[in-house]
């Protein structure tokens, strides 16, 4: 009854809403998230006139901000742990899935929904800074959707309130989002572990949660370890990366040719399969970048910053590091690999197979390396998430706060050794919802962040002259 429950919501949300005839007699399958997504995306790159390319130099100079409290986390600190979870699970498994069911055209898509996903990202980071609030159990700051939008319903109706429904929504939808991660996450390692050690699941399962367990049930014990492992494995990702792309140069324009070929349907539409390739792209696209979706707010309104545009720049940059660069490397390995010999496969089959082609046996260990760092820090950084909406749900306790901590990790043993299918559904219902919650409200909060901007560009041009 669940999973039926589940898989309903999912066709809600995820469902073609709209379809549009196109040539060939296909059809193109708009969800209710993509209606609300990508005009939001356009809307807030006008508004903000085109910050992702005119200010970019802004976005990494936000990087350097220095901390004066401790206690506190830096606007890079945020970064990385927002970075956690968009570089984890998306970049692999989410790119896997998207040029699986979609093709390589899905690849452009993703690049799309990510430079206007930029603006959408820098007006929630900047709400989440503008209303964030001290947090009184793990010291600095919290904050997020839930927060700014009761806020927003304070202050429309001019009183105080405990609760607001539309907080509680969005904090519910983020749980049970991150609950279902939870299981994809140890579904993907123990695969992966499976393919490449011809190790149990159950094994790997044991010591993924045992791991786990350890850090996220120690009080600060996250941040600490997400700013050695995040930039640890990108880099060493990217390195790899660069490596297979330096030993197939040859190669890459006829990469680039099949991602615009099939992404604009020269191969798909008289097959009737451009729709899946465009939705399959933003589905994935926003599953990896999460702009819009409300979960990156929750890390940025822990940043200790002189002006809240900083946080917005800082998660901004995050959405460009994502999926420009990150995504794009999984990509590669995959379309550097042969047609042929990757035909008709999918999920981490497909990836372990390129790796394999590319560097041997190596490959396939580093893959499965590799996906267990990536998943273990989306872990974490999700959890990360989850304290400020555990907090607006339940007050500030420990129990509540340790309670949902053991309820995911229930979640990823149940994964690692049951490989449930509607997992990625539940993943897919939980974010959807939070993106519904959140876009609502971005609208009228939204210039509350445009003057932000406008207000630190106009004390830069002070500062100039």
């Amino acid at each position: 009854m669940i999973v039926t429950l589940i898989e309903k919501i999912y066709s809600f949300l995820w469902g073609d809403l709209v379809k549009i005839p196109l040539p060939g007699g296909s059809s193109l399958g708009i969800s209710l998230i993509i209606i609300l997504l990508v005009p939001a995306g356009i809307y807030f790159t006008i508004r903000t006139r085109f910050l992702p390319v005119r200010m970019f130099p802004d976005m990494v100079h936000a990087l350097v901000e220095k901390k004066n409290d401790k206690n506190n986390l830096s606007a890079f600190q945020t970064l990385i742990v927002s970075t956690a979870t968009r570089v984890g699970m998306g970049n692999l498994v989410g790119v896997v899935a998207a040029i699986s069911a979609g093709g390589a055209g899905a690849i452009f898509w993703m690049w799309v929904l990510a430079l206007i996903g930029s603006s959408t990202a820098f007006i929630e980071a900047t709400l989440a800074q503008i209303y964030k609030e001290k947090d009184p159990l793990y010291g600095g700051y919290r904050g997020g959707p839930a927060y700014y939008i009761h806020h927003y319903w304070e202050e429309k109706q001019g009183r105080k309130r405990k609760k607001v429904l539309l907080s509680v929504l969005f904090a519910i939808s983020g749980l049970i989002c991150w609950c279902g991660i939870s299981q994809v996450i140890s579904n993907s390692v123990t695969a992966s572990f499976e393919n490449a050690f011809n190790i149990p699941p159950l094994y790997t399962t044991i010591v993924l949660v045992a791991v786990a367990a350890v850090i996220v049930l120690r009080k600060n014990a996250t941040v600490k370890v997400l700013d050695f492992l995040v930039p640890v494995m990108a880099v060493c990702y990217f390195a790899i990366t660069l490596f297979i792309i330096a030993t197939n140069l040859g190669s890459m324009p006829g990469v680039f040719k099949r991602i615009f070929e099939e992404a604009f349907g020269i191969r798909q539409v008289a097959a009737g399969g451009f729709g899946a390739v465009l939705m399959n792209g933003v589905k994935r696209g926003l599953f990896s970048n999460e702009a819009g979706s409300g979960s990156a707010p929750c890390a940025a309104a822990a940043a200790e910053c002189d002006r809240p545009v900083k946080a917005g720049f800082v998660q901004a940059l995050g959405v460009f590091v994502d999926t420009i660069v990150i995504c794009s490397c999984t990509a590669m390995i995959m379309l550097l690999a042969p047609e042929d010999l990757v035909s008709g496969l999918s999920g981490m089959e497909l990836l372990q197979t390129a790796m394999r082609y590319h560097l041997g046996e190596f490959g396939v260990i580093f893959i499965a390396a590799t996906l267990f760092m990536f998943s273990f820090s989306t872990f974490l950084g999700i959890l990360f998430y989850a304290r400020s909406n555990v907090a607006y749900l339940f007050g500030d306790n420990w129990a509540s706060q340790t309670g949902y901590k053991i309820i995911a990790l229930v979640m990823l043993f149940i994964g690692g050794i049951a490989a449930y299918t509607f997992v990625w559904d539940l993943g897919d219902v939980g974010i959807g919802l939070m993106t519904i919650f959140n876009i609502f409200m971005l609208y009228p909060l939204g210039g509350k962040a445009i003057r932000e901007l406008k207000n630190y560009e106009e004390e830069k041009k002070i500062k100039k002259v």
